[in-house]
């Protein structure tokens, strides 16, 4: 074969396969951009200050009207459109073309009440940015999730020119219990939306690691309350009381039977009783216990099934022990979620992204997990991808884990989280550009 031929044979090769190779080429540029530009001076130390001054301010559940006026003061200097109030405090920002496809990035933006020290809840992590509101805390890292989500806005909103359509930015209140994303979801601001993306901080993970799984990841959660009433007295003539104590100890105990004589071993559940107020003086038989806990599923099946004999359970121990029983599930202040599950499609682009910005060795596949996640209400109208960002530290120091007052945030994942948000939503919205061209080519040729 002669020299020409060889040449022309090469691009012909090239010229049937540029297709699949440029976008790839293309897309690893852009993700390694980003990260540099997250990584920048300049733009680390503005989001750094951003977290600094959202954890000295921390604001429960649909109470995050600082936090949020925080996001919206960026997103104007930014010269971002947003619509404000949704969900009482949230925030919805717009970048792009202002049409079709939508695809979200959502991070959450409300604190925790912390432990009781000397009668008031207190972060016991002693740093120049400690929380300045007793009794809460961001031990959770939504300051991070929010200022990761306002680092993508400000890196997207520079390079605007690459987004085929559009990004909505979803900043979420009351995500601890309060089911922020029900209130985000029944806005409707979200309604053609076609994928959203999420992500935790990790304290267990390396920094600059990505952690997640294709299919159920969280497990729905509820929680319950239940009010057991006796006769009180005193405790040295018990034959004249009924003694709701000595009921509520025998609920706690029966409720631990339903994991591990009813449940199937291979199908993962919990059901655990957090609260137990009863009394105040160690002579007195008090007239009623209030006990109240959480239960997870990852199938709805198993939760429907554990919440109807968590109920059974607690009004028949009662009636054993000659008591009555109420029991409470759901309220507008801690709803049911339900299990976190992502889109088979979406797990195998997000591994293609993360592998292009952080190198495929630091991708990893998990197992799920007994926590939950309001992001699972998004999965449920929405295609959803939810994943862990790593930022622990090169130390012998184990790190404290999320809602303890000795949580503390690695400032360094937030370039980390800031490039993973950007280039999820601009390579989406490049490869369903892509993938739509190529289906309007072949219906054409079809014709």
């Amino acid at each position: 074969m002669s020299l020409l031929s060889s040449i022309v044979s090469i691009f012909v090769v090239f010229s049937l396969f540029q297709h699949q190779f440029i976008p790839q080429i293309r897309a690893f540029d852009v993700s390694q951009q980003f990260l540099q530009i997250a990584k920048s001076d300049e733009v680390f130390e503005w989001m750094i200050g951003i977290r600094r001054r959202i954890h000295e301010h921390p604001e429960l559940g649909y109470e995050e009207f600082e936090t949020s006026r925080v996001i919206r003061d960026e997103l104007d200097k930014l010269g971002i459109r947003y619509e404000f109030p949704v969900a009482v405090t949230g925030v919805v920002g717009f970048i792009g073309s202002g049409e079709p496809p939508f695809v979200a990035i959502r991070a959450d933006m409300d604190a925790l009440l912390m432990q009781i020290v000397n009668l008031l809840y207190v972060e016991m992590v002693e740093w120049e940015h400690k929380s300045k509101v007793p009794g809460k805390m961001h031990a959770c890292g939504h300051d991070a999730h929010v200022t990761m989500l306002l680092g993508a806005a400000k890196i997207l909103k520079d390079h605007s020119h690459l987004l085929k359509g559009t990004v909505v930015l979803v900043f979420q209140p009351a995500e601890e219990g309060g089911g922020g994303a029900i209130q985000v979801v029944d806005s409707g601001i979200l309604e053609n939306v076609k994928a959203i993306f999420g992500l935790h901080v990790s304290p267990a993970l390396p920094l600059g690691q990505v952690s997640s799984r294709s299919g159920t990841l969280l497990a729905g959660s509820g929680f319950f309350e239940a009010v057991i009433t006796g006769k009180g007295g005193h405790a040295a003539i018990p034959q004249h009381s009924i003694d709701p104590i000595l009921a509520a100890s025998n609920v706690v105990v029966s409720l631990q039977h339903l994991v591990s004589r009813e449940a199937d071993p291979l199908d993962s559940q919990v059901v655990t009783v957090a609260k137990f107020q009863g009394g105040g003086a160690f002579n007195v038989i008090p007239d009623s216990v209030t006990i109240g806990g959480t239960f997870r599923a990852f199938s709805k099946e198993s939760f429907m099934q554990l919440k109807q004999r968590i109920e059974e359970v607690i009004i028949g121990q009662a009636t054993v022990q000659r008591c009555n029983a109420t029991v409470e599930f759901s309220s507008k202040d801690k709803p049911f979620f339900p299990a976190a599950i992502n889109d088979n499609k979406l797990h195998e682009f997000f591994q293609s992204v993360a592998g292009n910005i952080l190198g495929p060795t630091n991708v990893k596949t998990m197992l799920p997990l007994m926590g939950s996640e309001d992001f699972s209400v998004y999965q449920e109208v929405i295609p959803g991808y939810f994943y862990f960002l790593g930022m622990k530290a090169e130390s012998n120091k184990k790190p404290a884990s999320v809602h303890s007052p000795f949580f503390e945030v690695n400032e360094d994942i937030l370039p980390f989280g800031a490039a993973m948000h950007a280039s999820l939503v601009v390579n989406y919205l490049t490869e369903l550009q892509g993938s739509e061209t190529q289906s309007n080519e072949k219906h054409h040729d079809e014709l």
